[in-house]
């Protein structure tokens, strides 16, 4: 008997890495989330190159996870319900292509699965508005400088954004996936 594989990695975009890196952290089955960057084109870019819109990467998240606990399906559940995939280059006040909704993919079975979950949100109509997450193959990724790894756990109180934007968004999704939490 052939044993399954036991790690695996989903890179997502949802806007800020802040709240993606502290939600996903949360899911049974993820080792760890790191914040990066992915999809632009110059190399090992800084949080600042990021920020001048002209680099091409949006803020992402590693996940390396066990496929035998929490599948690649289920984090992209979790993926479409955690931020709005319908506007474009934002969310919430956070505004530019470093915060664009992003699926970055590794394999044909990601884009595939990638994809089937896009029109199965579309279908239910998850979203009122037409849906524009960036489906696209993982060409580089690069981690975040070290102060923005494990942000909330780190800063938590002391950074307004935390307390505004990145503590509710926490706590929507832990009522929402209880079952699915650590």
């Amino acid at each position: 008997m052939v044993s399954q594989e036991k790690e695996a990695q989903a890179i997502l975009g949802t806007g800020c890495f802040w709240c993606t890196e502290a939600i996903f952290r949360r899911l049974a089955g993820v080792y760890e989330v790191e914040s990066g960057y992915s999809g632009g084109h110059v190399e090992k870019p800084t949080y600042e190159a990021i920020g001048t819109k002209q680099t091409g990467h949006a803020e992402v998240v590693k996940i390396t996870y066990d496929p035998t606990q929490i599948s690649y399906a289920e984090l992209l559940e979790v993926f479409w319900r955690v931020h709005d995939p319908t506007t474009l280059n934002q969310q919430g006040n956070d505004i530019g292509p470093q915060y664009r909704s992003v699926i970055f993919y590794e394999t044909q079975t990601q884009k595939e699965l990638a994809e089937a979950s896009l029109a199965a949100v579309t279908d239910v109509g998850l979203w009122k508005d037409p849906i524009v997450t960036e489906i696209s193959p993982l060409i580089n990724y690069y981690p975040a400088e070290d102060y923005h790894q494990k942000y909330l756990e780190r800063v938590g109180e002391r950074n307004p954004y935390c307390t505004y934007v990145v503590k509710p968004k926490v706590k929507k999704f832990e009522a929402q996936f209880k079952d699915k939490l650590k």
